[in-house]
């Protein structure tokens, strides 16, 4: 599957300077155009003003709908967000893969390096590539040992991405921080953070109130963003 993503990139960058080349002689120039792909869990097909909801306005979205074009008839390849992540990304069906369900937060990366991604077929064709928001498709070389002060051995830049700010998972699972670039973004030293989905008890020592106190906030912060979006939807 990667050779065969690696060779429709290649025979489609030749392509490419094919036509550039022709567009040069005969006095015009060819654009690449800004891509912009926005991938949301849980959007239902009338979720959105342009496909009929009511109580919700995207105005922004419709404009793009009107000025682009607006399919009728689409398919995802899962339900859930890993899955359908690294589907997108990979061109392989999620299912052809071992450990492509959805991901715990401190999931090692469950695309390889060595994969062949959307990323790296715009990179070839001269696109600088970057992700933002929620990544939930692993971070690290190890699944459950990552140390999350230090920069990660395996991020986004391995997998043809030139920046990225994201989030290891989703706002409900730990670690409820944004990376940038594979390093902890604004990360206090005097505040270290360490993820265990194997403790099932919570010891709460002295040396713990620090890692308590960053799940209280995280907590709080999860609540209010439902409650921004319970207004939205009122």
């Amino acid at each position: 599957m990667e050779q065969k993503l690696l060779a429709i990139a290649l025979l489609s960058s030749a392509f490419g300077t094919g036509q550039k080349m022709i567009a040069q002689t005969r006095g015009t120039t060819t654009e690449k155009p800004n891509v912009i792909i926005i991938l949301a869990d849980d959007l239902g097909y009338g979720d959105l003003e342009c496909y009929g909801a009511k109580n919700v306005h995207t105005p922004n979205i419709n404009r793009l709908a009107k000025s682009g074009i607006q399919f009728m008839n689409g398919h995802a390849v899962a339900a859930t967000s890993t899955p359908s992540r690294y589907s997108l990304l990979t061109g392989e069906y999620a299912w052809r893969r071992e450990g492509t369900d959805v991901a715990a937060g401190n999931a090692g990366m469950i695309i390889k390096p060595s994969q062949f991604t959307m990323a790296d077929m715009f990179k070839s064709r001269g696109y600088a590539t970057c992700a933002i928001g929620k990544w939930h498709l692993g971070l690290g070389d190890k699944g459950g040992e990552q140390d999350w002060n230090a920069p990660l051995p395996e991020s986004l830049g391995d997998l043809g991405f030139d920046y990225h700010y994201i989030m290891a998972a989703t706002a409900d699972r730990v670690p409820c921080v944004f990376i940038e670039n594979g390093v902890i973004a604004n990360y206090d030293p005097t505040h270290p953070i360490e993820v265990s989905y194997v403790k099932k008890t919570l010891m709460v020592s002295q040396q713990d109130v620090r890692t308590q106190n960053s799940f209280i906030i995280c907590v709080r912060a999860m609540v209010t963003i439902c409650q921004l979006s319970m207004a939205l939807v009122e």
